[in-house]
């Protein structure tokens, strides 16, 4: 049965704690379907289309990049909250901002940028996204960044759990700014757990990465369905699909055990966390926050499945070799692009330049990781190529 009334522990828009910049509110739209309505606008939500999931993105046209991924994550998060009776916008906005900040070519880029910034501030994918939605997207004349709901950024940093631990790494130095009242001076609370929007963003994540990658680890041909066939969850969603449809071929045989199998996380998390928010008496979305533990998660069982299922993804899948190789030739290209610029900022483009030309190394590091987190794999590739190349290019 469709429910639609609001349950009492779902975040409500007409209470949202505002924009750190105040703006009129839209006549037509929730804050929250706002902030998803910016997301989708933003530049570096359509630089997803060609960002590395698993494959490089130019490999092929059928592999997810985190664009694919980053919707498919935001229909599961938005499925989940209507059944928990929950803003459904909110979760949504959440998921399709979650991977704003990853880097090219997934995370080899990341693994990449993390070693070339140690001596510089650092680098985390997650605090990346923070910094695209709250400075780095420039499309407004009256801030930078988007201006989001608070509990939008809240979802943002906190989707994963809370993160006052990391305050004292470097890499989390822009999040510790609005935390301790700097010149932000907005406090996201960041000792809580956040919104159970959020929390459905965060295991939407792991439901939709796990699926995708069975699918598109078969289809490059990784590995069969018959090797998955011994392993929990997608071996028997094979089995029950191969038994109901006997006929199809390998190609609907996997597409139909992949949807039986998200179908499976779907029902056990839901479970799980109706038992959660029962066993914990979660009434309102600040019990939410002050909750012992992440209340949106899948069961015990399920989760002993899923660690059999990654340690099969990540012997066949994530570190095979032809995944290897790309994985080295993209942590070259990405570290000769960053040494070259540090070297010589002059070659970066103009609107990189002005924060690149400086005696402070840190500050002409941060400079040049934005600019080459900021890239497709396919841009990375040609700015590399046009660099490096002996041909000389009038196009440089």
């Amino acid at each position: 049965m469709i429910q639609n009334e609001r349950a009492s522990y779902a975040e409500k828009h007409e209470n949202s704690l505002g924009r750190r910049i105040p703006e009129p509110p839209s006549r037509t739209r929730t804050p929250f379907a706002r902030d998803r309505d910016r997301i989708i606008h933003a530049t570096a939500f359509r630089r997803l289309k060609e960002k590395t999931q698993v494959f490089v993105a130019h490999e092929g046209d059928t592999y997810r990049t985190r664009l694919t991924h980053s919707l498919e994550v935001a229909q599961i998060a938005r499925s989940l909250a209507h059944a928990l009776r929950l803003d459904d916008d909110l979760a949504e906005t959440i998921a399709l901002a979650h991977d704003l900040g990853h880097p090219p070519f997934s995370h080899a880029g990341e693994d990449e940028l993390s070693e070339l910034m140690a001596d510089y501030g650092g680098f985390d994918h997650n605090v990346q996204s923070f910094r695209v939605v709250t400075e780095l997207e420039l499309r407004y004349p009256a801030f930078a960044g988007l201006n989001l709901s608070w509990e939008t950024v809240e979802g943002v940093v906190k989707h994963n759990g809370p993160v006052l631990h990391h305050l004292d790494e470097p890499a989390w130095a822009k999040v510790a700014e609005y935390h301790t009242g700097g010149a932000m001076n907005w406090d996201l609370r960041l000792g809580t757990f956040a919104s159970l929007e959020a929390q459905c963003a965060a295991i939407a994540d792991d439901i939709a990465y796990n699926n995708h990658d069975v699918d598109d680890g078969v289809q490059a041909g990784l590995f069969t369905l018959n090797d998955l066939m011994d392993i929990p969850l997608i071996g028997p969603a094979i089995a029950a699909a191969r038994a109901d449809w006997p006929h199809v071929d390998d190609r609907m045989l996997r597409l139909e055990a992949v949807r039986r199998m998200i179908g499976v996380m779907v029902d056990d998390v839901l479970a799980e966390t109706e038992h959660r928010l029962k066993s914990h008496r979660i009434e309102t979305p600040e019990d939410v926050r002050l909750a012992p533990e992440t209340l949106v998660q899948f069961s015990a069982g399920m989760m002993q499945e899923l660690s059999v299922l990654r340690r099969f993804l990540f012997e066949r899948m994530y570190r095979h070799y032809r995944v290897n190789r790309t994985r080295s030739q993209a942590r070259r290209v990405l570290a000769q692009l960053f040494n070259l610029a540090m070297a010589e900022p002059e070659v970066l483009p103009p609107e990189w330049q002005k924060a690149a030309l400086t005696d402070d190394r840190t500050q002409r590091a941060r400079a040049v990781c934005d600019y080459i987190a900021g890239m497709t794999d396919r841009y990375a590739i040609e700015v590399h190529r046009k660099l490096f190349s002996l041909d000389l290019a009038l196009d440089l």
